[in-house]
């Protein structure tokens, strides 16, 4: 540390004027003050490198529990909308430059700092004339920081950018494996992959030249300074003001005074170019915050109230025009219609994934968007068709890795039909990597059982069985049919009677409107919309 360089310069300067006085005892004094000196810095920087660490250790934990924590914040709407490759990038390549270059290169700054101005001090002691020297000296490779700083920040940046777009093009070419493979691309994915890798060292390249000449330039002006220096130190020697040690004191002083002077505009140009990525950071998190409600209510009441409900993920494009429709409490509604007529929007506004809608959707007399997101969430669920299963256990992808009672557990996976795959597998089975080692149906199975675990009084099905075999779907369906108190919305292309006729309404959207509402028999007795769409998932009806 700086505090041992400075104390050894001192030393030095009196074991070599003890020595030239010959005086014996005041070596024997020097050497016994030295070992002790050298004992107590030895401590001291065991604990002074133990603290460091673990600054660095609490400081990258909180760091990265803050960013993911601002970023569970976003709404689901935000949040798709956004390129997760920036937050990939900021974990890891941001994550890794910030601790190097800020907080690394603060540690770093504060000791050459004190390592500076300890040797300044210490020159002012011995001679004051000569120091002011070595200070007009060292302006010199202070500006070069200056004039580095903004361009080392902007290339810094700009690597940040680039790894970003080099994430994604990853992140893409291996989700798609499988695609790449049967279409014989592998030579356009390689190019894809080798376009971003090249910019993306092109830039970091064009950082550490820069960073170099710095370095190369910071190495020549405290080579002039080193010069200058001696030049003065010589001439105060010959005229007889300073002692042998202090001469060498001053040399080894002017060390100290040349190292900071070198490292020190590196190490500010790196601070100031990772002040960027925190600032680019603080940035992203900060958008598109999710700003929840402050209602609070505990049941949905009588139900779900959508009045004049017209939305669009984009204002050119309505998906959803004029939907009035109220789910009451405890029944059970079938959402059918053709592909792209609005059904799993409908389930995502009802979600609150949306605010950006027209119109009011009320639970409770509450308008949803007054709702608080973490009230809505324990009164209404999901199951998608498209389900995400963590590298986990079997039993962690049910429970999502909270505690459960264990009779919940069970009956929750009875209902799911996952009893024979428990059985076969084992409830400790790993998922691997979004379910690779299960089947569609089977990942399927545990997203149903984890929402009926949870017990809201929702729930919102969205394709739920489509990779289910016809009895099990048929199983499982009946078996969520069967719930008391349960309100369900579901969303399904299985036109089959016998569980149509268990709903007790059946909504029937096309191009975004409600075409048509009503129970089973009902809606065939119309033969409007509905009853196209039944005949043709049904051929055999026509018969009847």
């Amino acid at each position: 540390c700086g505090i041992m360089d400075v104390g050894v310069a001192y030393l030095l300067q009196v074991l070599l004027d003890v020595a030239n006085s010959s005086n014996t005892k005041g070596l024997v004094n020097i050497l016994v003050v030295s070992l002790a000196f050298f004992c107590s810095m030895f401590v001291f920087q065991i604990v002074l490198r133990s603290a460091k660490y673990s600054f660095l250790k609490n400081a990258m934990k909180q760091y990265k529990e803050k960013v993911f924590e601002n970023i569970t914040r976003k709404n689901i709407s935000t949040f798709a909308s956004e390129n997760t490759s920036s937050y990939i990038s900021a974990l890891t390549n941001d994550a890794a430059s910030i601790e190097r270059n800020y907080l690394t290169g603060i540690i770093n700054i504060v000791n050459n700092c004190i390592l500076f101005v300890g040797a300044i001090a210490m020159m002012f002691w011995y001679n004051w004339s000569m120091t002011l020297v070595v200070i007009g000296l060292c302006l010199l490779p202070i500006s070069t920081a200056v004039l580095f700083g903004n361009k080392l920040a902007a290339e810094e940046k700009e690597i940040s950018n680039k790894n970003e777009s080099f994430v994604n093009i990853v992140k893409d070419l291996l989700n798609g494996f499988s695609v790449i493979k049967s279409f014989k691309a592998e030579k356009e994915a390689i190019y894809l992959f080798n376009e971003k890798n090249i910019m993306l060292e092109n830039n970091k390249c064009k950082r550490m030249k820069t960073e170099n000449l710095i370095n190369i330039i910071s190495g020549m002006v405290g080579f002039v300074v080193q010069i200058g220096i001696f030049l003065y130190g010589a001439y105060l020697s010959i005229q007889g003001h300073i002692t042998a040690g202090v001469v060498v004191a001053f040399v080894q002083l002017m060390n100290y005074v040349l190292a900071p002077i070198q490292r020190l505009p590196g190490l500010l140009a790196n601070k100031k170019a990772a002040d960027t990525l925190i600032d680019k950071l603080a940035l992203y998190t900060a958008n598109n915050i999710n700003k929840k409600g402050e209602e609070i209510i505990h049941s949905i009441g009588k139900g779900i109230i959508c009045k004049n409900i017209r939305f669009g993920y984009e204002e050119s494009s309505v998906i959803l025009n004029e939907i009035d429709i109220t789910f009451e409490k405890g029944k059970s509604y079938a959402v059918v219609g053709s592909s792209g007529s609005g059904k799993s929007t409908l389930l995502n506004l009802l979600l609150g994934s949306y605010d950006n809608y027209e119109g009011s959707i009320t639970m409770n007399d509450v308008e949803l968007r007054k709702i608080n997101g973490e009230c809505l969430y324990d009164l209404v669920s999901i199951i998608q068709q498209n389900v995400f299963i963590f590298d986990s256990s079997i039993y962690n992808n049910i429970t999502m890795f909270k505690e459960f009672d264990e009779k919940k557990v069970q009956l929750a996976i009875s209902q799911s039909g996952l009893i024979n795959m428990i059985e076969s597998k084992g409830i400790d089975y790993l998922c691997g990597e979004n379910g690779v080692h299960l089947s569609g149906g089977e990942k399927q199975r545990i997203s149903i059982a984890r929402c009926l675990l949870r017990e809201t009084s929702v729930l919102l099905m969205d394709e739920a069985t489509a990779a289910l075999d016809i009895e099990t779907a048929s199983n499982i369906s009946n078996a969520i049919l069967d719930i008391e108190g349960l309100t369900r919305i579901i969303v399904t292309h299985k036109l089959e009677e016998t569980l149509l006729k268990r709903f007790d309404e059946i909504i029937v959207l096309r191009n975004g409107v409600v075409s048509e509402k009503g129970t089973f028999e009902k809606l065939i007795q119309q033969k409007r919309y509905f009853y196209s769409l039944y005949n043709v998932s049904n051929p055999e009806f026509k018969s009847i």
